[in-house]
């Protein structure tokens, strides 16, 4: 195995055939890997918030669904990716804690998760799979080599998407 890239929380990276890409601790945050099985060029982006409009203090670009994904996909084209050939893996958007109030505002993963599918579908991004919401956090891990999307979360059994 070459090299495991880390992204951190409300960060983004990319890496390229053999290497791989991980996050950790995927709460109510959304792990988004963008990927072109051409060119074996990957990226993952770890979103924590949906929207930079919501957010005053938004000079992370890589913490929101809108602004993280574009930023993503321009780093990938960089690196030789091409535009038409991208599709995404996502997984996160859990619900981790209960609440006994019907506030969205608290329901951070469920709109994470549907802030990153309205971008990837207003980009004609198609989703290839996913393992969204429930209520454990996860790590996952992304393998361009062969467009394997590895999910481990405590306690569960690890799953490839």
């Amino acid at each position: 195995m070459a090299n495991m890239i880390k992204v951190g929380m409300a960060d983004l990276n990319i890496c390229r055939a053999p290497d791989a890409i991980t996050t950790l601790g995927l709460g109510s945050c959304v792990g988004v890997a963008l990927y072109d099985k051409n060119t074996k060029i990957a990226g993952l982006v770890h979103v924590m918030l949906p929207s930079s409009k919501e957010v005053r203090q938004n000079q992370n670009k890589a913490k929101f669904a809108d602004t993280g994904i574009d930023l993503l996909i321009q780093m990938l084209i960089k690196a030789g990716a091409r535009r038409t050939a991208l599709t995404a893996k996502i997984a996160g958007g859990a619900q981790m804690f209960a609440f006994n109030s019907n506030n969205d505002m608290l329901k951070v993963g469920q709109r994470n998760v549907i802030a990153v599918k309205a971008k990837l579908n207003s980009l004609g991004i198609r989703i290839l799979a996913e393992d969204t919401g429930l209520n454990f956090g996860r790590t996952v891990e992304f393998y361009p080599a062969t467009g394997n999307f590895v999910i481990k979360a405590v306690g569960k059994s690890i799953k490839t998407i």
